[in-house]
């Protein structure tokens, strides 16, 4: 669909619907005017845990709160108009038992308004899913490399170069799918190893750092603007370098504050 063609809300009708037929855009938002400005200009908004290294500055997102979520959710549900919007499932939320993630889910949903929820899934979480659904809670599933246990193995590393590892990575998916999932985030896998995913699923899948054949694509905003100063994936492709320009305008602003250009008459309030 032609960007200034999309008028109305993205349903998660239309999302599967672009299985096979459109590349489904995918970006992060933490916050109103950035939801503001890509607002209909992708199918999907992801208010992603991402924010705890983005916005708060921590070195993973493993300590980000469901409050967190809920507040940032809500600046980007007060933005939004046309794209579909969804919200992280925070780590430490969910992993206990299904009837936890139904209720972290609820409370999202509730108190965002937000579209859906995605959560990172190993085979424990598949009953998760399927409870969700049941309660008419929209839901994405994400496999691969999941953020939220980088401690556990160690880093950001690509998941399932290993037979072993590449065949439990497809029956997740597929138990996703199945449990009622309808779209899968699939992360830092070998492309062929995401072709055979995205071929297998009959929902659509994203691609974060797995192959141009996903039916989507995610990024993080900050990556694209060139605002992550400290580590680009190799994934990631920069489209400006926002970073440098904050702080040109920054530099900019000081030196006229210092030599007493700022502020002008133009910029005070008349007597």
């Amino acid at each position: 669909m032609n960007q200034s063609q999309r008028s109305k809300k993205i349903t998660v009708a239309d999302i599967l619907n672009y299985k096979n037929n459109e590349k489904i855009v995918c970006l992060t938002a933490y916050t109103y005017p950035v939801a503001k400005a890509i607002d209909g200009l992708c199918e999907i908004i992801l208010v992603g845990d991402s924010l705890g290294m983005t916005i708060y500055g921590m070195k993973d997102t493993i300590d980000v709160s469901v409050e967190m979520m809920k507040n940032h959710g809500l600046a980007v549900m007060r933005a939004v108009e046309k794209s579909f919007v969804i919200v992280d499932i925070p780590a430490n939320s969910f992993e206990n038992s299904p009837k936890q993630a139904l209720d972290t889910a609820k409370f999202l949903i509730n108190e965002t308004g937000c579209d859906a929820v995605k959560i990172e899934t190993s085979k424990k979480q598949i009953e998760a899913i399927e409870l969700l659904v049941k309660n008419n809670i929209p839901t994405v599933s994400h496999v691969g490399l999941l953020p939220q246990k980088v401690r556990e193995i160690g880093g950001y590393k690509y998941q399932g170069r290993l037979p072993n590892q590449a065949q439990e990575i497809i029956e997740i998916a597929k138990m996703s799918e199945d449990a009622g999932a309808f779209a899968c985030v699939i992360e830092a896998v070998p492309s062929n190893l995401a072709d055979e995913i995205s071929g297998l699923l009959k929902i659509p899948t994203i691609g974060i750092g797995a192959s141009k054949n996903c039916d989507g694509q995610v990024l993080v905003i900050d990556d694209i603007l060139g605002l992550n100063q400290e580590f680009t994936p190799k994934f990631v492709k920069k489209y400006e370098d926002i970073f440098n320009k904050i702080t040109s305008a920054a530099r900019a602003f000081s030196r006229d504050v210092k030599i007493g250009n700022f502020p002008q008459n133009s910029n005070l309030l008349e007597k």
